[in-house]
């Protein structure tokens, strides 16, 4: 079987390829340009192109698939001579698809949370021997790639996400897997510049529950008054409805742990994570975990080993009285979530928050309104963004006062990440710690460096 990809160098593009050639597929693909990781890991495994570029003369009538990224335009050359050739063309959502149809799919979707929620599930069914294939949007520690692809696993677990399909299909991408175990995290309006209005988002999520196998089950975060509306006001009979709240747990010397059992006998799991929004993701996992059989038992002995996954409050370097975290948090309630988490786990502690607006939704005048108070709980508040992003975006400029006023609250703002980083460094940092937010990295922080030279 041959399989050429368009767009080969894309996060999640590069990982399937690497995926169906481990799976014994004959894989070719082509890009414009490619970036490390994906080089490296392409280059690895003998998939990397000899020269970059778009090649029609390689789209040739005995292709069993072509698979199209969302970085290529609709006028691809490569797209086009596949469309004349009348070959099959699949986004990659629809390839995942097409290789798990016959698998048990747990589909995690939600503006937040997705990333750990799939890692945990991922974790707990490694620990009890459950051979699982995935697809998740980062790497996890003790997993090669971001997606396995195997002819024995009878359970898939995906990611999904809300975005579109490709370039040729404007679909969200969680519509088109179809699971038979469907997670809703949380839903906060994202992505403006294609769901204009917050109604048209949410949609999305009621038509995912839509989407749901027969004698398939929901689990959905009852704590989130929009997920709890979509959830009720589906009329599906024929899927169980899981709601999950946040679990009993304490917090002592800075260790957290769940807290299970009555007056008579009570059992403590200490985490090596914290935060009341990844408490809410790890019950959505043991929800879904018990779908394939796993126990609580079992899930609590395997939940208490798990690490959490890359840049999602991940800690840089730590000492007795200073700790240096990142995390991938960006949209308003992410923010909100991860900075309450840092100061329930050290309340004593001062909290300097920093966070970068990176992504096309945050860095939208009209959008920019819903982070007011997003950082209050922090005692410094940073928030930085480059002019350069918003010319690649082709947005318009913003003014460092607007976005001031737009969190509210003692904010400074920053448009040189270099100033920033001074002021960090100029700082007191005993008995305080830094948490550095971004989808990006703040134009090429170092944050090993940085947590070194503070702490």
């Amino acid at each position: 079987m041959r399989v050429h990809f368009i767009a080969i160098g894309g996060s999640a593009m590069h990982n399937l390829a690497i995926a169906l050639c481990q799976k014994g597929i004959t894989v070719t693909g082509s890009d414009d340009e490619i970036f490390d990781p994906a080089k490296s890991r392409l280059e690895k495994y003998g998939l990397l192109p000899a020269e970059f570029g778009w090649h029609p003369e390689r789209i040739t009538p005995d292709l069993d698939a072509v698979v199209l990224g969302m970085h290529a335009r609709i006028d691809n050359p490569e797209l086009l001579r596949a469309q004349e050739l009348g070959l099959k063309i699949y986004s990659y959502p629809e390839y995942l698809y097409e290789q798990s149809k016959d698998k048990l799919r747990i589909v995690i979707g939600g503006s937040h949370g997705k990333t750990t929620t799939t890692a945990m599930i991922l974790h707990v069914l490694a620990h009890c021997g459950i051979e699982a294939d995935y697809m998740v949007g980062a790497q996890l520690k003790g997993f090669d790639v971001m997606v396995r692809l195997s002819h024995t696993a009878k359970v898939m677990v995906i990611e999904g996400d809300e975005y579109l399909t490709s370039p040729i299909d404007r679909r969200p991408k969680f519509h088109l897997y179809h699971p038979n175990v469907g997670i809703i995290t949380g839903i906060e309006w994202d992505h403006i510049n294609v769901f204009p209005t917050f109604d048209i988002y949410r949609e999305q999520f009621a038509k995912f529950i839509d989407l749901i196998e027969p004698n398939g089950a929901l689990i959905y975060c009852d704590e989130d008054a929009e997920v709890h509306r979509v959830a009720m006001e589906s009329h599906r009979t024929d899927i169980q409805k899981l709601p999950y709240v946040c679990p009993e747990h304490e917090v002592v010397d800075g260790v957290t742990s769940l807290v299970c059992g009555n007056s008579v006998a009570t059992h403590k799991t200490p985490l090596r994570i914290f935060g009341h929004h990844n408490l809410l993701n790890l019950t959505a996992a043991r929800l879904a975990c018990r779908q394939v059989g796993v126990t609580d038992e079992q899930f609590d002995e395997a939940i208490a080993t798990f690490e959490g996954a890359s840049k999602r409050l991940e800690q840089v370097k730590k000492n007795d009285s200073c700790a240096v975290y990142k995390d991938f948090a960006h949209a308003p309630s992410k923010l909100r979530a991860t900075i309450h988490a840092m100061r329930e786990q050290y309340p004593d502690r001062r909290l300097v928050a920093c966070m970068e607006l990176h992504t096309f939704s945050s860095l939208t005048q009209e959008f920019l309104r819903q982070y007011a108070h997003a950082m209050d709980e922090a005692d410094v508040r940073y928030v930085y963004f480059s002019q350069h992003a918003l010319q690649l975006k082709k947005l318009p400029p913003l003014d460092p006062e607007e976005v001031r006023r737009a969190f509210g609250g003692n904010v400074e703002v920053f448009t040189d990440s270099a100033a920033m980083v001074a002021k960090v460094k100029a700082m007191e940092w005993k008995s305080a710690n830094l948490l550095m937010m971004s989808s990006g990295n703040f134009d090429g922080i170092d944050f090993n460096q940085l947590a070194e030279e503070i702490i």
